[in-house]
């Protein structure tokens, strides 16, 4: 990253901190006015704020121009599409403002952003804050490591470190590796690239997250042939597009939008194009061929049966 990217990167950084400081709209404890609706904030103001991770590819993250890309992104652009044309905004503005982990939860809450555009996972510890569309995407928990460490089974890992990004589900996970006395330290980095820098450079004998962010993060670094993911499945992750609770406007258009995309073969599409052919900036291939899972999602976007599908099993739950 040259000094300039980095300059626009802590500006940018800089402004989500400011807006996560405070509300943006007041709050007078009036029941109407607790949960403004989304739609008619972003009528008033002209403008709909998304969110996007630095590196989350190939979600969202940042391209050669320093600019927000990914498929998730692409998704939650499809959706600023159908709120101009359905609600007549046909000069609606998009602010795209970048979060982490830790805090994109409380940037929902409080206004800051309006569309979780990222690689959050739906579950039900979640649902007591936030809202979510249907699924998109589904991945399961594993470990990355480096090939010259011979992993062999989760008992590679005694007493061992591994790095897990704070915020995340994952976190949770820990608990399912550290059994049988395997004594097993924890170290947290700030993003996913913290994590990954700690498994290269020897401070993590492994990175506990979602394999597709992990592949990601292998198919991007200089030597993709030195690291694998490895172990078993500790958790199946439904990601979906956070929103906030009780906006029934927003989370019916989020849905109508993503259940289309899916349904005509757009999103498949997309899915193609994210995961299985070179992509920007440097050309890398995740080559991730869709699941069965996300397939029958995909053939069935408006079922009420998705849990029997792809059931809650992501390890934060009770």
């Amino acid at each position: 990253m040259n000094t300039s990217t980095l300059a626009t990167a802590i500006a940018a950084c800089a402004a989500t901190c400011l807006l996560l400081a405070a509300p943006v709209w007041a709050q007078d404890g009036a029941a109407a006015r607790k949960n403004q609706e989304t739609i008619e904030k972003i009528r008033q103001s002209g403008a709909i704020i998304l969110s996007y991770r630095l590196a989350n590819m190939p979600f969202t993250y940042l391209d050669s121009s320093f600019e927000p890309t990914g498929y998730a992104k692409e998704l939650c652009d499809h959706v600023v599409d159908s709120i101009r044309r359905e609600y007549d905004m046909p000069q609606l503005k998009i602010i795209y403002l970048p979060v982490v982990a830790k805090n994109r939860i409380s940037a929902l809450q409080n206004g800051a952003i309006d569309l979780e555009c990222g690689s959050s996972t739906d579950n039900p510890e979640r649902r007591k804050a936030v809202d979510f569309s249907i699924t998109y995407f589904i991945s399961n928990i594993r470990l990355l490591t480096r090939k010259d460490y011979r992993f062999v089974d989760l008992n590679s890992l005694r007493g061992k470190t591994v790095v897990v990004t704070t915020g995340t589900t994952a976190e949770k996970a820990v608990s399912k590796l550290n059994v049988a006395g395997r004594g097993i330290k924890v170290l947290y980095g700030r993003t996913h690239s913290d994590s990954f820098l700690m498994v290269k450079s020897g401070r993590a004998y492994a990175y506990l997250m979602d394999d597709i962010l992990l592949a990601g993060l292998i198919s991007a670094s200089r030597d993709p042939n030195a690291y694998e993911i490895v172990g078993p499945s500790l958790s199946t992750e439904r990601y979906a597009i956070m929103l906030r609770k009780e906006d029934a406007r927003l989370k019916t258009i989020v849905n109508k939008t993503l259940a289309h995309l899916m349904s005509s073969g757009e999103a498949a599409k997309l899915y193609e194009r994210w995961f299985m052919r070179p992509i920007p900036p440097s050309g890398i291939v995740i080559n991730l061929p869709m699941s069965d899972e996300l397939t029958q999602v995909f053939a069935h976007p408006t079922a009420a049966s998705w849990d029997s599908i792809v059931p809650h099993t992501s390890i934060s739950t009770p």
